[in-house]
């Protein structure tokens, strides 16, 4: 057997690579990967309560079946992106929807808690592959002036996995058990690979790497799951009280020395100067607090819903407005947006939404009828908001560095995204215990301040030039 043939990416068919639509057929494979990592990420949160019965395990340990492959996630999108650029984003995306895949039937079959999260900070790898490539084959695939359309088709497909989360985990978990939210990866995931043989581009552009920047990445990966791991202790997991102590001061010294390490590393995990520019560093706030707003409610109202009696299929039915608003304003807003407004002021404006609706929900009552229309706008307003951000990123980055890029941009994702898990449970944990309808306003709170601070971020980034619009 050629062994060649498994690090090599193979070229799409000649009618499909001469087709001047092409680019579509290689977003819309892409849209697979996203559609299926957003579909795991929404329905494992209701699997909490099942979990926490089948393994006697509090709701600060469960979390760590989310923690677990977030923070993996976080930690290999940028090394995920080096390589890719390196050795070719098709291969790398390929070798990732093979691992997640493979992953997700070996979580169906979990013998226990422990193993549950060991396994999935293996898919936590797979997805890492797929994500810091997909942004980058859109990116190095759709034509310039389609860009921001084409991230939106991702970003609804991303929305439509986090739709239909709720309402499949709500039945499947009803009728099936928890496992079969891990086992329903599978089909997706064959189907992904056989598609994006065919359809996917080969790299064109590539940045050899003189080296690989290990240091970086045991100090990266250090930083952020110190960070979480304290946040977990405040929300009720059981640690040593050192080590409750030493791991927020554990988090930071990381963190200085993985900066510290990037300036000064032969072949860095993280080219900071891509930090430079304005553009970019609001784009990674503005992402990163998007998506902490994003998943913030994905946990707090199935644990507050199935708390107050609620089924796991009514709370996951309610639950869908969010991501359902999401998925319509991502594949519509292009068309009903004024054509002038640039990618900054999209931004700004799905912010300022999303703060309005989070504050009406710190006063009205937790119910469905207030929960689903608040629920959809701000779906709605993240929906608006992430496309035009992901665009102001992905054209200030250099074309050869497409990959780290989009695995920069994914990586501060993928942070908002824990920072959403972790936070909401610290903030239902330590409420007032005497005042439980305390509890969900706490969290949204502290969502309505990032949203707030989200809204900020795109203030401070330079206006989009309109020929980039």
């Amino acid at each position: 057997m050629n062994l060649s043939v498994l690090v090599r990416e193979r070229a799409r068919p000649a009618r499909i690579r001469d087709w001047p639509e092409a680019w579509r057929l290689a977003v819309a494979t892409v849209c697979l990967g996203a559609f299926m990592g957003q579909l795991d990420a929404s329905i494992v949160t209701l699997t909490y309560r099942s979990l926490r019965t089948e393994f006697g395990a509090s709701l600060a340990e469960v979390q760590w079946v989310s923690l677990s492959y977030l923070v993996t996630l976080a930690a290999l999108l940028i090394p995920a992106g080096r390589l890719a650029d390196a050795h070719g984003r098709k291969l790398l995306y390929l070798y990732g929807f093979v691992v997640f895949a493979t992953a997700s039937a070996a979580c169906g079959f979990a013998p226990s808690l422990g193993a549950l999260v060991a396994l999935r900070v293996l898919q936590g790898a797979g997805a890492a592959l797929m994500q810091a490539n997909s942004v980058a084959l859109i990116a190095t695939g759709a034509p310039p002036h389609r860009l921001r359309a084409a991230l939106g088709i991702q970003a609804a497909a991303q929305a439509v996995g986090l739709a239909l989360g709720p309402t499949v985990g709500g039945l499947v978990i009803s009728s099936l058990g928890w496992r079969w939210v891990f086992l329903i990866n599978v089909p997706i995931g064959v189907l992904g690979v056989i598609a994006g043989v065919y359809l996917l581009p080969r790299t064109r552009q590539r940045t050899p790497t003189s080296g690989w920047d290990l240091s970086g990445l045991v100090l990266l990966s250090t930083a952020t799951t110190a960070c979480l791991l304290a946040m977990s202790a405040a929300s009720g997991l059981s640690l040593p009280g050192w080590a409750v102590i030493t791991l927020p001061v554990l988090a930071v010294a990381s963190m200085a020395a993985f900066l510290l390490r990037q300036r000064y590393a032969t072949a860095p995990l993280l080219d900071l100067g891509l930090l430079r520019s304005r553009a970019v560093t609001a784009g990674l706030l503005g992402a990163l607090g998007g998506y902490l707003v994003l998943f913030g409610p994905l946990v707090l109202v199935p644990v507050v819903l199935t708390a107050d009696g609620y089924a796991e299929l009514r709370a996951g039915l309610i639950l869908t407005a969010l991501p359902a608003g999401f998925a319509i304003a991502a594949a519509i807003g292009e068309q009903l947006m004024p054509s002038g407004w640039t990618d900054r002021v999209r931004c700004t404006v799905g912010a300022l939404l999303a703060v309005v609706v989070l504050s009406a929900l710190l006063v009205v009552p937790l119910t469905d009828a207030w929960l689903i229309p608040l629920l959809g706008g701000l779906g709605i307003a993240l929906g608006i908001f992430t496309p035009a951000n992901n665009s102001l990123v992905m054209r200030a980055m250099p074309a050869r560095s497409a990959g780290t890029g989009g695995g920069l941009l994914n990586m501060t994702r993928g942070l908002g995204t824990s920072l959403g898990v972790a936070l909401v449970t610290l903030a239902l944990h330590q409420s007032v215990a005497h005042l439980p309808v305390d509890r969900p306003r706490i969290a949204l709170a502290s969502l309505t301040t990032v949203a707030a601070f989200v809204l900020l971020s795109t203030r401070l980034s330079p206006a989009t030039p309109a020929a980039h619009s």
